[in-house]
């Protein structure tokens, strides 16, 4: 990745050892707003008609449908509290969005695996992100330990390919920060989110990338683009 071309020994030998750092006042005050301000203008375009589907279980086969095809499109996900016994949403479609953020603990070369693993996250606070409001949490140095599990896409759907471990939340740390924050995060690093439960919102930009270079894009990855992407970034 291109960003590490920029970090210090000190910042590489961090996240060589913790499996994410920190960089702040990565983004301007204007560009985290333009960001909000472009978000809030999806999302007020978006019709949510056919929302139901992200949660009706016997639609299951729908539901796969437009996950699958939001990998090459913007797409929006809602989580099954945000739904009423009918069907529609409790609130409206803003506040419902807003709150599909949070995360099981997980590790991003699950989803996105490449031979050898690339994935890197990277992770960009629009708004100060604290324990109160839903900010990241990781188990610092849990990325030595290898991918644990694979999120794979099959004839029948999507599945993983084994259980997730047990994990002591006392090991887990709070990555708070404040806006215009970016954290890049490891592929194998164990991480979570929790709901917010606060009056407060957490917005953020969250981007992954993986390497081409040397490395083959896994065909059982639930991912599936109908065009080859181009690089974002070449050494």
């Amino acid at each position: 990745m291109g960003i590490f071309g920029g970090l210090t020994d000190d910042q590489l030998n961090f996240f060589n050892a913790r499996g994410y750092l920190v960089l702040e006042s990565f983004a301007s005050s204007q560009d985290t707003v333009s960001m909000i301000k472009r978000m809030e203008r999806l999302v007020d375009d978006f019709d949510c008609s056919t929302a139901s589907i992200f949660s009706t279980r016997n639609q299951q086969q729908a539901t796969d449908n437009y996950f699958f095809e939001s990998a090459e499109k913007i797409s929006f996900f809602f989580e099954e509290k945000a739904f009423a016994d009918d069907g529609n949403l409790k609130q409206s479609k803003e506040l419902s969005i807003n709150k599909v953020g949070h995360v099981v603990p997980h590790q991003d070369n699950s989803f996105l695996y490449t031979e050898p693993t690339t994935c890197t996250g990277l992770w960009l606070a629009l708004e100060d992100a604290k324990v109160v409001n839903g900010c990241l949490w990781a188990i610092p140095g849990s990325h030595k330990n290898g991918l644990v599990r694979r999120f794979l896409r099959g004839e029948q759907g999507v599945y993983f390919d084994r259980p997730s471990p047990s994990y002591d939340q006392k090991d887990f740390v709070p990555i708070e920060v404040k806006a215009g924050s970016l954290v890049v995060i490891h592929g194998d690093l164990i991480h979570q989110s929790f709901e917010n439960m606060s009056p407060k919102s957490r917005h953020a930009y969250s981007l992954h990338v993986v390497d081409t270079d040397g490395c083959k894009w896994a065909q059982d990855n639930w991912i599936r683009r109908k065009v080859e992407p181009e690089p974002l970034y070449v050494s």
